[in-house]
């Protein structure tokens, strides 16, 4: 394995989120390890790595659902790393899940207008909202964001998969936020499907950075300018794109031997 450091985790002013020596320990075992990085504001990384590498407890721990057993978290400068979840999305921290987490007997539009709702200072107003409503104004915007504006009135229940994801994402934009963790959105799309998901993820405004965990290479890497591999709980190399592609150690363990 490369003994060299990571080019990307040189813990810097100005950064977007920083994780420094992050260890999570369920009893005796170590899912991550010392693990250390750093990304921009406004950058587009990928966490890559087998099933097993850490990948969603980064997640976890960055979001708050479970806590780093040792180690910081930095979001735009200040220290989260024992903030509840709520107080991370209050200061422009968004999450999507591989399972997905939306209300299947609402609309389209309904399920992105509580998400605006959720995020704002008049979330527990009794009042329904009205025509002018500016959180309904903005839950159209991020509906015709995504691409569901032909189907905002249709119930959850009855989307394809590839348009709930899609949903997913417009939740995860809701309430301006500053950066996004997108827990492999492209999982049981199809190639159509999957092309749609890399011209909204293209599309997204350029002060939104995102970390993507994403088991499809070719999603992975086109829609990112910086790639993290994770092997056994820790980060094992970090590169452009093309180098993380070519690069031998990573086709043997990720890719398969053959790959070209």
């Amino acid at each position: 394995m490369d003994s060299a450091a990571p080019r990307f985790s040189a813990v810097g002013a100005g950064a977007a989120l920083e994780l420094r020596g992050v260890t999570r320990l369920f009893g005796a075992l170590a899912a991550l390890t010392d693990v250390t990085i750093t990304v921009r504001p406004g950058e587009r990384r990928a966490v890559l790595g087998s099933n097993g590498a850490g990948k969603t407890t980064l997640f976890n721990c960055v979001t708050g659902d479970f806590p780093p057993s040792s180690g910081t978290i930095r979001f735009f400068g200040e220290d989260i790393t024992h903030f509840p979840p709520y107080e991370r999305i209050r200061r422009g921290l968004r999450r999507t899940y591989q399972i997905s987490a939306l209300f299947p007997g609402l609309t389209v539009r309904d399920n992105v207008y509580l998400a605006c709702r959720g995020v704002s200072r008049g979330r527990f107003s009794p009042l329904r909202p009205g025509a002018n409503d500016a959180l309904m104004h903005a839950a159209e915007a991020l509906i015709q964001a995504v691409h569901l504006t032909p189907v905002r009135e249709q119930r959850v229940a009855e989307l394809a998969h590839g348009q709930q994801r899609q949903l997913e994402i417009a939740l995860a934009l809701a309430g301006a936020p500053r950066f996004i963790l997108f827990d492999e959105p492209a999982a049981g799309l199809s190639p159509t499907e999957r092309r749609e998901l890399i011209d909204i993820l293209t599309s997204l405004p350029a002060h939104i950075g995102y970390i993507i965990i994403e088991h499809d290479m070719d999603v992975a890497l086109r829609v990112v300018e910086s790639v993290t591999m994770m092997h056994n709980g820790r980060v094992f190399k970090e590169g452009l794109p093309h180098e993380i592609e070519a690069d031998p150690e990573v086709q043997e363990l990720y890719l398969g031997a053959g790959h070209e």
